[in-house]
């Protein structure tokens, strides 16, 4: 999984980050470095889209959350990406 719009949604899943938080977290679970053109632009197409919002900060950096529709969004998303890849071993096994 390589769409940055995913990676961005599964990283607020477990909570509120900004977005040197979220390339680290990216870069964790996923093996991925986003580049921050890459990341500012999903972040505000995510934004566009009512999937995620911004959070007040008293510091400079913008915490990010991710809405209830963004949540629905990425559990459909994932959801269909598992279906992938159960029929995809199944048929490793297969061959």
């Amino acid at each position: 999984m390589s769409d940055p719009t995913l990676l961005v949604l599964a990283s607020l899943a477990d909570g509120d980050k900004h977005g040197y938080a979220m390339v680290q977290d990216i870069q964790h679970f996923a093996n991925i470095r986003l580049g921050p053109g890459t990341l500012y632009a999903a972040i505000a197409r995510l934004e566009q889209r009512g999937w995620i919002r911004p959070m007040k900060s008293q510091y400079r950096r913008q915490p990010y959350c991710i809405t209830s529709a963004g949540r629905r969004y990425l559990e459909e998303q994932l959801a269909g990406l598992n279906l992938v890849v159960k029929i995809g071993l199944t048929r490793l096994k297969r061959a």
